[in-house]
């Protein structure tokens, strides 16, 4: 499986960028398509995951803000509004396998100014 993400860039605060993420090979074998962030000098983090029945898991801190969708070709996309300077990062497409081996993207970096 290999995922490619897109849809990175600098934005202002309080804008929006939508982020996309590609699947290719073996993507029915997907159960949760999702993605994560790493800031400089922090751990990478869970931002938000979809499951293929459409159950959706946000962390705290993007809730109300982002929203995870997936489509039937398994590309999966992640809308970020009302964006804050905090949620600079790399962002990173991550997809689980139903038996539970994981893939990881590219990341696409994001920057927000204040």
């Amino acid at each position: 499986v290999q995922l490619q993400a897109f849809g990175g860039g600098l934005v202002q605060a309080g804008g929006f960028l939508r982020l996309s993420c590609a699947t290719s090979g073996n993507v029915f074998s997907l159960n949760i398509l999702g993605w994560h962030r790493q800031a400089p000098g922090k751990q990478r983090e869970l931002v938000a995951a979809i499951t293929d029945g459409g159950t959706t898991n946000y962390a705290d801190f993007v809730k109300g803000r982002f929203f995870v969708s997936r489509d039937a070709r398994n590309t999966v996309y992640l809308q970020m509004n009302s964006l804050q300077p905090e949620d600079t990062a790399v962002y990173y497409c991550h997809a689980r396998a139903y038996w539970g081996q994981e893939h990881w993207g590219q990341g696409t970096l994001v920057t927000v100014s204040s």
